[in-house]
């Protein structure tokens, strides 16, 4: 009698559950979206408070190069002729009075910078900086007032699964709009092979193409979180943006005109761990035993740098950095750029067993 009873409790407390409304955590983000802007999704939203600020940037580079008369290949002692190289990419408007931001890459080298805004306009672009080791620069145009302007967000507040607005102009196709989400944080420029670059990259699955470069990924609020910068070739649905707030550190440097420092150490270098340490020293054709420890090992150290004139060698592995604990390579790295050149740093190391300390004075890259 009891179990009947149970049963049919049971099935009216499901009965009256079916017809229950659902609780509002159940309606899609989406959706919920659009509902609270009077069907207008948020990104549309994000667009109208962005797009105008948008630019297109086109270039052109004279490049002589030398002809074989006979086979019109390039040759070392062929005929000079002149060459026009057209390039095109996209930026943003940071200031009414006409700063613009963009990839170092979009403007490398142009004899001619042309900024067309989304009304039509076309303006002579001058650039006032550029800092490949970032991939920034900065590019300024006159004879306007007032122009719209992006609102920069904050990207040390963005996080992994956050909607990503991409902008641009893919293959020429002005006032893309393409949409996804931040893929991860923090990816190493090294990881992606720029190894020329320092940065760690916000990666996304928004649509970037050859085209976007330079232009703004956005937060579903309208506000800039990176800088489109580049794609995988070899991947679909992968690419990657300088977050703003490294942006920020720079851009007023570049809009000056003056050079960005970037400190050296000067070592080849590969992070370090026990399993790591332990395959190695297992190995009996292992050039050296490594300590069994978390670190960065030193595979190179290369001439005429910090690292060689303060004594480092291949095989040590680096600990600390003025007291703070080293983990991998990406820190190290991060260490460094945040350092001064000429700014003396103590690097706590392990030679042959042997805790040491070594003073290092960090000199500019690429002088």
């Amino acid at each position: 009698m009891k179990s009947r009873l149970g049963s049919a409790i049971a099935t009216i407390v499901l009965i009256i559950a079916t017809f229950l409304p659902l609780p509002a955590l159940a309606a899609v983000p989406i959706t919920a979206a659009i509902a609270e802007n009077n069907g207008v999704s948020f990104v549309s939203k994000a667009v109208d408070l962005v797009g105008a600020a948008v630019v297109r940037i086109d270039t052109e580079r004279t490049i002589t190069r030398r002809i074989d008369p006979f086979f019109g290949d390039e040759a070392m002692t062929g005929l000079p002729q002149q060459q026009l190289l057209r390039g095109q990419g996209s930026g943003f408007i940071i200031d009414r009075d006409g700063i613009i931001l963009t990839n170092a890459h979009v403007v490398d080298r142009a004899d001619k910078v042309t900024v067309i805004l989304k009304d039509g306009r076309s303006l002579e672009g001058k650039v006032t900086g550029v800092d490949p080791v970032t991939d920034l620069a900065v590019v300024k145009v006159g004879g306007t007032k007032n122009l719209p302007i992006a609102e920069l967000g904050d990207s040390d507040r963005v996080k992994v699964g956050d909607w990503a607005i991409a902008v641009g102009n893919p293959f020429g196709l002005d006032n893309t709009v393409t949409l996804g989400i931040v893929s991860t944080l923090k990816r190493a420029s090294s990881t992606v092979g720029m190894t020329d670059k320092r940065l760690d990259f916000i990666q996304t699955d928004a649509a970037i193409n050859p085209g976007n470069s330079g232009g703004p990924l956005l937060n579903a609020r309208g506000q800039v979180i990176g800088i489109n910068t580049a794609i995988r070739a070899d991947a679909m649905g992968i690419g990657f943006a300088i977050p703003i707030n490294k942006v920020k550190t720079i851009s007023t440097q570049l809009a000056r005109g003056e050079k960005v420092s970037h400190p050296y150490l000067g070592v080849q270098m590969v992070t370090l761990t026990p399993q790591i340490a332990t395959e190695n020293n297992s190995d009996p054709n292992a050039p050296f035993q490594i300590p069994e420890i978390n670190g960065v090992l030193v595979i190179r150290v290369l001439p005429n740098t910090a690292a060689s004139v303060a004594g480092m060698r291949r095989g040590d592995a680096i600990l600390e950095v003025d007291g703070e604990a080293i983990r991998d390579a990406n820190q190290l790295q991060d260490v460094m750029e945040n350092s001064h050149v000429s700014q003396q740093l103590e690097v706590r190391i392990l030679r042959d067993g042997k805790d040491r300390v070594v003073k290092v004075v960090p000199k500019e890259l690429n002088s």
